[in-house]
This record gives C-alpha cells, sequence and structure tokens, in this order.
C-alpha cells in the first residue's frame, strides 16, 4: 500500500454481539457469515485443523485475492493448522456499508475481535499484509488472545496519523482531489476491478492508527517481515524496534513478489513453529 509502482498496487490493494453463521455454496472458496457489532455481515472463510491463524488482507483485494492461492496459506494448511480469511467490512463477501460511521472508530478491529469469539477462539496467531498489517498492529493492542503476529510488507510510516500516503489516497479515493502520480495506479486499478471508490475512500479516512506508545506496549511475540525492495511504507527495521518481543527479517523480493513467495511462508512457518 502506498508506493510508487503498479505491481505494488494490484496486490497491496490487489483491513453484546448478535452473531449468525450460514454458507454460501456458489463462493470459490465456500465462505460462512457472522453478523458483527452494528449489523455488518461479515465473510470468513475457514479451512483445516489445529492452531488458528487469521490471515488479514491488504488495501482493494478481498482475503482469497490476497491469500486464496498464496503459498503461505498452502504450507499453513499442509502443516495442520486451521487458517481463517476474513474479507474486511466493504471489500468482497462482506457487507459494504455506504455510511462513514461504519468505517468510523476502529470498525475492523471489533469485527475481527468479534469473529474470533464467535469462533470460540481461546488463541490464535495473525498475519497481516500491507494494510492488513496496520489492521493488526491495532488489534494486537485490542485482543491478548494474539500468541504470535507478523506484520508483513509494511514500515514505520503508519503510525504516524498524518501519513502524507494515507492522506494522498484518502483524498483522491473520496474525489476530494484529482489522481496524481502517487494515485494514479490505484486508482485505476481500483477501477478496474470495480471497486467502490466511496468505501476505499472511508476506509482511508478511518484507517486504523497504532502509535509508537501502543507498539511498546505490545506482548504478543511479533515478526515484522519485508522484501528487500519494499521499503515505500516507512523503514520496517524501525517498526520492530517500537515492539518489545519481537523480530525483524528481510527475504527477496518487492512488495507483489515477496507476499507469494515461498521464503516469505517458510520465515513464518518456522516462527510459528517455534515454541514461546
Amino acid at each position: 500500500m502506498y508506493i510508487k509502482h503498479i505491481p505494488f498496487i494490484i496486490l497491496a490493494f490487489i483491513s453484546a454481539f448478535s452473531l449468525t453463521s450460514y454458507k454460501n455454496k456458489t463462493a470459490e472458496i465456500d465462505k460462512s457469515y457472522f453478523t458483527s457489532f452494528d449489523g455488518t455481515k461479515i465473510a470468513y472463510s475457514d479451512e483445516g485443523k489445529g492452531d488458528l491463524v487469521l490471515l488479514i488482507h491488504g488495501f482493494i483485494v478481498d482475503g482469497n485475492r490476497n491469500w486464496g492461492k498464496s503459498e503461505l496459506k498452502k504450507q499453513l494448511l499442509d502443516l495442520g493448522y486451521r487458517v481463517v480469511i476474513p474479507d474486511l467490512r466493504g471489500n468482497g463477501s462482506s457487507d459494504k456499508p455506504q455510511n462513514a460511521d461504519a468505517y468510523k472508530n476502529d470498525a475492523e478491529i471489533k469485527d475481527l475481535t468479534a469473529l474470533m469469539s464467535h469462533l470460540n477462539v481461546k488463541k490464535y496467531m495473525a498475519v497481516g499484509y500491507s494494510r492488513g498489517s496496520i489492521v493488526l498492529a491495532k488489534l494486537l493492542t485490542k485482543d491478548n488472545r494474539i500468541t504470535k503476529a507478523v506484520l508483513g510488507g509494511m514500515g514505520v510510516d503508519f503510525t504516524n496519523p498524518n501519513w502524507d500516503r494515507k492522506i494522498e489516497f484518502a483524498n483522491a479515493f473520496s474525489g476530494r482531489t484529482k489522481p496524481n502520480d502517487m494515485t494514479k495506479g490505484a486508482l485505476d486499478f481500483a477501477r478496474s476491478v470495480n471497486a467502490d471508490f466511496k468505501i476505499l475512500g472511508y476506509l482511508q479516512d478511518y484507517q486504523p492508527v497504532t502509535t509508537a506508545t501502543e507498539l511498546n506496549a505490545i506482548n504478543a511475540e511479533t515478526l515484522v517481515i519485508c522484501g528487500v525492495d519494499d521499503l515505500d511504507n516507512g523503514n520496517p527495521k524501525d517498526l520492530q524496534n517500537l515492539i518489545p518481543n519481537s523480530r525483524f527479517s528481510l527475504v527477496n523480493g518487492n512488495h507483489s513478489s515477496t507476499v507469494k513467495s515461498n521464503d516469505f511462508a517458510e520465515v513464518i512457518v518456522n516462527f510459528f513453529k517455534e515454541k514461546s
């Protein structure tokens, strides 16, 4: 997210409850649904058995487009993990509220904590990529059931509420400014997949912000991982330095290729396999 190059955009843009479930048999991957805190229906896939790993997608894409054919998902399932992949509100098969209030006050975080409660999960691990890492960072400050977390494809810049890239994309998708060199590729891609520009604007306007102080208080073991050619969202090493019980890994690739790679998957599964 927030990088100039088109390949990145295609993947990274390519984050008392009343809970009910049912199956959609027509989807490419069977989806289940639950009704979150404000009546918004959230779609998710749930595959495998064993320790649960939550995979959180990036901007413009949905869960299946980001993770469905990924090497990481394949390896996790092969190793006996349970993999849950939601479509964040406004994306994929989830409801797409048209009012700004539906995206305020960390609504996505509330959805994910509700999903884990809906699934009766006592503890779980989680991976975010690009904007999914921004969502996961905030989730780590709200849900102590996360034992291990992976922040992929993201540097430290999202900790700044006035991050220039976030503001540029929010303004462009909301129609407050005209496309520029930074935003035009993302808008073109979103248009090509018939994405809802209003919703994408809301997702930028109300994107979770996790401060350095909040990151300093995270207790879960955390891995920050990036491609060697994926440093346009701030320094990922600086992000790792803000999280006490954390480590850092660089693998080959750029933002588009890293998330699909075997190296990315292997580093993550090895991290998960280690005893805490």
